[in-house]
């Protein structure tokens, strides 16, 4: 059984093992234990120190098998992007030209420098250990954000985006690095990438801001534009069933696609439901499979069955409730695992006529 919760200091140790696998496309949760401890110091000031509303907080989360305390994933929210730092993008722009004289079509792709100073959110640093990937353990770590930010709606902007990971091989050769970045800033791409952590104010002093024409671009370059890396394609999945759509923006670095969508319309947090415990069984029950997360205290998040009693309230199980820290008359908020696909209604075929 895995948990879902808030990272802590101790956890410094497992998340550096758990990041010995990740390559190099994990920007922001490098291998540097003194980066990884000061991200560590910040999300725990970011869960117990909030403004009225999102002031930039950086929520940091690890799922941990239960029973062994290994952690096997981690993921994060930050809550407005910008402020005193700015974000880079770069916003892709495509016009259509046509010379009806000679006969001849073009459209144009441009991608222009695009700093963020004023929000949204974003959900980030997603990554689970490999050998615990399906579609079930990748799901629930990327989900589970969604019902934190639904408990704790006025700490977060209207809207929320997600930067996926770009084509970058796992050596951390990029064809647009080669392309843009190394020309502009006389640097490797995984120096560039470590540095853009620590601090991003280099991008705006060395990058141009007129616009680069991507057509003019090497082939291999133009074709990773809007392009996840085959290992995010499964995140960005899920992300576009919950609600999330192509932002017109990518990547500054590797040019990944940004998703975006509004909060309030993410599935996972408009059908989420809180719920007070009435029961709870001593043995497993049928059910379907929800997302369940505490509403008092620290945040917690297992997969569990939910049931709807005809007496009201929900009953939920013994090994979901020790693993919640829940009692009977305790709130949960829950959400199912998957969409529900609307099944179409298929027409009867008409019976054909006998022929005399």
């Amino acid at each position: 059984m895995f948990i879902i919760r808030p990272i802590a200091g101790k956890d410094l140790d497992g998340l550096m093992k758990l990041l010995e696998k990740s390559g190099h496309g994990l920007t922001s949760l490098p291998k540097d234990p003194e980066v990884l401890k000061k991200r560590i110091r910040i999300s725990e000031r970011s869960f117990l120190h909030r403004e009225d509303g999102p002031g930039g907080e950086d929520y940091l989360f690890v799922m941990e098998e239960l029973f062994t305390g290994k952690i096997v994933g981690v993921c994060a929210i930050i809550s407005k992007i910008g402020g005193f730092q700015p974000y880079y993008f770069y916003r892709l722009e495509k016009t259509h030209h046509e010379s009806k004289s000679v006969n001849v079509k073009n459209d144009i792709t441009s991608l222009h420098f695009h700093p963020i100073h004023n929000g949204p959110a974003e959900i980030c640093s997603l990554y689970l250990h490999p050998e615990f990937r399906n579609s079930q353990n990748g799901r629930f770590l990327s989900l589970s954000r969604f019902l934190f930010m639904a408990e704790n709606r006025k700490y977060f902007e209207d809207q929320v985006i997600a930067e996926m990971r770009g084509m970058v091989n796992d050596s951390g050769h990029s064809p647009f690095w080669d392309a843009v970045g190394a020309h502009f800033f006389k640097f490797g791409f995984l120096e560039a990438d470590l540095l853009s952590v620590k601090n991003k104010k280099f991008i705006d002093e060395l990058m141009p801001k007129y616009p680069i024409i991507a057509n003019l671009l090497p082939d291999d370059a133009q074709m990773v534009i809007g392009k996840v890396h085959p290992n995010t394609e499964p995140a960005k999945r899920i992300l576009e069933q919950e609600g999330f759509k192509f932002s017109g923006l990518v990547g500054m670095f590797e040019p990944g696609p940004v998703l975006i969508a509004e909060v309030d319309n993410i599935r996972a947090i408009n059908e989420s439901i809180i719920g007070e415990i009435k029961e709870i069984a001593d043995k497993n029950f049928k059910s379907e499979v929800f997302i369940i997360s505490r509403t008092n205290g620290s945040f917690r998040a297992v997969l569990g069955g939910v049931i709807k009693l005809k007496s009201g309230g929900y009953k939920i199980s013994g090994v979901t409730a020790a693993a919640l820290k829940l009692r009977l008359g305790d709130k949960i908020r829950f959400v199912s695992f998957k969409p529900k696909i609307e099944k179409k209604k298929v027409k009867p075929i008409p019976k054909t006529k006998k022929i005399k």
